[in-house]
């Protein structure tokens, strides 16, 4: 039992350490002062336990910086970054089911069809995904998540959060990740014989997607005087920017 809770924390320390840093799935620039701009009053941080969140969000720094972002890196040096963005491409690939699911449950039937195109063309055209034949027909990527979801369903953001080990989000996001996360869930274990395996496929999908953004996180607490606000802002305007830029127009 105590093993299963040490891989689940180390699992959960990826799946919410990483999310800011695979901007460039999106197309998002974390080092253009743009990004930084105030956020409007829509977009207005509510972090009443802005102490607590500053104390655990040392710790995630630090679990990052010593453990996280080494592993990431020495396997930068084993395998050439042709290779980790196919793989990329791969599990990318593996949840359009579910972003279409999100998508349809949000009302957006032409963004659903995308999607689902998508998948078709890359797992077949593709080889399971290794390539983005798709895009190159005009199929390009969407974003859906059940965050995304419950927002368009009218469900209040809540508070922000800086959760041990998962990092940045907010009570609803919360809920959104992790119905998400199950949704996911079966897809690695369609590759494996047990948890064990499972774990270790999805933990070897977050390093390979670290280690094609080394450096982003440093660059970004460099440019900031408080690496803290940096990241709390960050991730709120990278949660609205993405999304801004994923829904299309609801068809009627």
């Amino acid at each position: 039992m105590g093993r299963i809770f040490r891989v689940v924390l180390v699992g959960l320390f990826f799946w919410g350490n990483c999310g800011l840093l695979h901007a460039a799935d999106d197309e998002v620039d974390f080092l253009d002062d743009a990004f930084y701009d105030e956020p409007t009053q829509e977009n207005a941080v509510n972090d009443p336990f802005e102490q607590v969140n500053r104390v655990v969000f040392t710790f995630n720094d630090y679990a990052f910086t010593w453990i996280l972002n080494p592993i990431a890196t020495r396997y930068s040096e084993l395998l050439p970054a042709d290779i980790r963005g196919a793989v990329a491409n791969v599990f990318y690939n593996m949840l359009e089911p579910i972003r279409a699911a999100n998508s349809l449950l949000q009302a957006r039937f032409a963004d659903t069809g995308n999607l689902l195109a998508r998948f078709a063309i890359n797992t077949l055209g593709g080889v399971g995904g290794l390539g983005d034949p798709a895009a190159e027909l005009g199929f390009e990527k969407t974003n859906a998540t059940f965050c995304q979801t419950l927002d368009n369903w009218g469900v209040p953001d809540g508070i922000f959060l800086m959760v041990p080990v998962m990092g940045p989000t907010t009570l609803r996001d919360v809920s959104g990740k992790l119905v998400d996360s199950f949704s996911v869930t079966p897809l690695y274990y369609t590759w494996a014989a047990g948890w064990e395996e499972s774990v270790t496929i999805y933990l070897g999908k977050e390093v390979n997607n670290l280690s094609l953004h080394l450096g982003e996180y440093e660059a970004m607490k460099e440019m900031s005087f408080d690496p803290y606000i940096a990241v709390r802002d960050g991730f709120y305007q990278y949660r609205r920017q993405r999304w801004a830029t994923s829904v299309s127009e609801v068809d009627e």
